[in-house]
């Protein structure tokens, strides 16, 4: 199985790594980070840097896409090499997906016209200019779409996928070799939880 995640200026690295990291572990599957060039691409912080070890048209049929999000989504929305090889490598993926708001580019490139999807919480209400219905849920399947929520929902995301292209066993077993075992200090990681005022601080952060 070959994944390609697809990288772009000011994209969240753990919206990449995550997924990355559940699937690179998964035995017969290559992982690659591809860009319009192969090359650096620095994240959203300024302050990572990875390597596109090849150009969308060395890949333009992966088995999976896993579409990171980030800051750097609003000027993705017109980079029309990078949403021209969504919609051509989408005709022969077995799943494309996205984390964060990554699903806003699959909607810019048409894919999301009818489907139920999420995205991040701050963002969620934007799918409908995409024609998709929001969802707010940790991991949307439409078909063979996939939308994650936001950042660390690409863990679960790829998790889900793992299970599905393998079996669960295998799932168990990378989840276990990673140790992901969530138990978060604070319960504020959704906005139904969140004290009130929080929001308001959490999107100073990102932004």
């Amino acid at each position: 199985m070959h994944v390609a995640i697809p990288l772009y200026p000011r994209f969240t690295a753990l919206d990449a790594v995550g997924p990355y990291t559940v699937l690179a572990f998964t035995p017969d599957t290559t992982v690659t980070f591809v860009a319009a060039e192969a090359g650096p691409v620095t994240d959203d912080r300024g302050t990572l840097t990875l390597i596109a070890t090849a150009s969308y048209a060395d890949v333009p049929r992966p088995d999976v896409i896993v579409v990171p999000g980030g800051p750097g989504t609003m000027e993705a929305l017109s980079d029309e090499a990078l949403l021209g090889w969504i919609r051509q490598a989408h005709e022969h993926t077995r799943w494309t997906t996205s984390v964060c708001t990554g699903s806003l580019l699959l909607g810019a490139a048409g894919l999301l016209s009818g489907l139920k999807a999420t995205s991040h919480w701050a963002i969620l209400d934007h799918l409908e200019r995409f024609g998709a219905t929001p969802v707010s849920e940790r991991v949307v399947g439409s078909g063979k779409i996939v939308t994650a929520a936001g950042v660390s929902a690409g863990i679960d995301m790829a998790l889900t996928l793992l299970a599905q292209a393998r079996d669960e066993v295998t799932a168990q077993a990378v989840q276990l070799a990673i140790e992901y075992d969530p138990q978060p200090p604070f319960t504020c990681g959704s906005p139904k939880t969140a004290p009130e005022g929080l929001a308001e601080r959490a999107l100073s952060v990102i932004t």
